[in-house]
């Protein structure tokens, strides 16, 4: 089945989905084509229920089987969450339970940051000498199976927690990317640490590389901009390629180490409410000279924080490319029947407000201030058109356990030339104009 048809799939299991949440689960019915032509606002909960107690009716009355409605409610819901964002989801009973114990915080990963594009799992970014960086995982890679379980039939959430697992386990993936043939890759799981923030000169440029903004990491960050100033350079490029997740606190003590005064971020809620905010504090100010930003596809969330803070306040230019587009906080609303949801009840944004997480990616990321794209790099929105490819070219889904595992092709030993890098550094010094993207 094509993306097309699953997604369409998708949409009529999310049919049916707020009967769960309805009062009375029969009472009003009526035919769902009535409701349509009646043309009520889309947004009408009382509406929407009705048009659902609707099909909950037909599938009580007509379907062949004697249904299993529980089974219903658990795959609606499911449905419901996929129609919200990549981060929102249904949690089981067992899952409810396990989230509140902590259960996770015990098990290892692989390196990776996720998200979800076409139903798919996307690999946004991978920390440095990680499980997942060292078995030649990349950004852009599109995880088509877990093992043996297809990421496009689970959530976000539920892939994410198929990766993690005890200390050397090992987990095989499935991986499509654009240019390459289709493998399956052993990735051993292990308890890793992204490395402290790096330094290097460059044409009388000092070059910060960020590995990761969690908690903590900020420090490392100051560390290193503070021994370039020591030595006397006058010029910074903030390096936040391939910064993907981490801590908006963390973000803003990175901005604030160039940004003397005002906003640096903000979080939002429902209807745009400012939920909190993100200021400059004068004394943790580091550095004066010129500075300037670099991102990618896969900054996300906290480079994404640092890279609008420089934008909004004019402290720099931001060199590179569109960003992906992430920074969620959420909380988990428990059922009755122990089950729950796991839903993003606000949103990471600029300090003019917009956030990073949009509906679609032409609103997303972040913008540079200076566009240079490299070639190789690959955009989300092609995830559909790689799958159904792929699709096309199998002409049935892949057999997952009877393939073969192989290594992915590694990154070059000697990669080419840093466009992006140079771009900066050339702003920098005078030499090339900063263009607007």
């Amino acid at each position: 089945m094509t993306y097309r048809g699953k997604f369409t799939l998708a949409v009529i299991s999310s049919a049916i989905a707020l009967f769960a949440f309805a009062p009375v689960l029969v009472g009003f019915l009526g035919d769902v084509t009535g409701y349509i032509n009646a043309q009520q606002p889309i947004n009408d909960p009382g509406a929407q229920i009705r048009i659902f107690e609707s099909v909950l009716q037909h599938i009580q009355n007509d379907y062949v089987d004697e249904p299993d409605l529980e089974k219903v409610r658990n795959g609606a819901l499911r449905g419901l969450a996929d129609g919200l964002d990549p981060y929102s989801s249904y949690l089981t009973a067992e899952q409810v339970a396990d989230y509140r114990a902590g259960k996770d915080s015990g098990r290892a990963g692989i390196g990776a940051e996720f998200s979800q594009v076409s139903a798919y799992l996307y690999l946004v970014s991978v920390v440095k000498d990680s499980p997942a960086d060292k078995a030649g995982l990349m950004p852009g890679d599109v995880i088509e199976y877990i093992d043996t379980k297809a990421t496009r039939d689970i959530s976000l959430y539920d892939a994410v927690h198929l990766v993690l697992g005890d200390p050397g386990t090992k987990v095989k993936l499935r991986v499509l990317r654009s240019g390459a043939k289709p493998q399956t890759i052993e990735v051993t799981r292990s308890v890793y640490s992204a490395p402290d923030a790096s330094t290097e000169t460059r044409a009388g440029v000092g070059i910060v590389k960020v590995y990761s903004l969690d908690k903590g990491k900020s420090a490392s960050v100051a560390r290193a901009v503070s021994s370039l100033k020591s030595k006397g350079v006058k010029k910074i490029i903030l390096d936040l390629r391939n910064v993907g997740g981490g801590d908006i606190e963390e973000a803003a003590n990175v901005a604030n180490l160039f940004i003397r005064e005002g906003e640096l971020a903000k979080v939002i809620g429902r209807q745009n409410a400012v939920i909190r905010t993100y200021s400059a504090d004068a004394s943790k100010h580091v550095f004066d000279g010129k500075a300037a930003v670099l991102i990618d596809l896969g900054s996300a969330g906290a480079a994404e924080v640092v890279a609008a803070a420089f934008l909004d306040s004019k402290r720099g230019d931001v060199v590179g490319e569109k960003s992906f587009g992430a920074g969620v906080e959420q909380d988990l609303f428990t059922l009755k029947g122990g089950d729950g949801f796991l839903l993003t009840i606000a949103k990471w944004a600029s300090p003019s407000g917009n956030p990073f997480l949009a509906s679609s990616r032409a609103n997303a990321g972040v913008k540079p201030s200076v566009e240079v794209k490299r070639p190789e790099t690959p955009e989300p929105v092609e995830v559909e058109e790689l799958v159904e490819a792929q699709e096309e070219e199998d002409g049935i889904e892949p057999p997952p356990v009877e393939e073969p595992v192989e290594e992915m092709p590694s990154k070059p030993a000697k990669p080419g030339k840093d466009i992006q890098l140079e771009k900066a550094i050339e702003i920098l010094n005078g030499k090339a104009a900063a263009a607007g993207a």
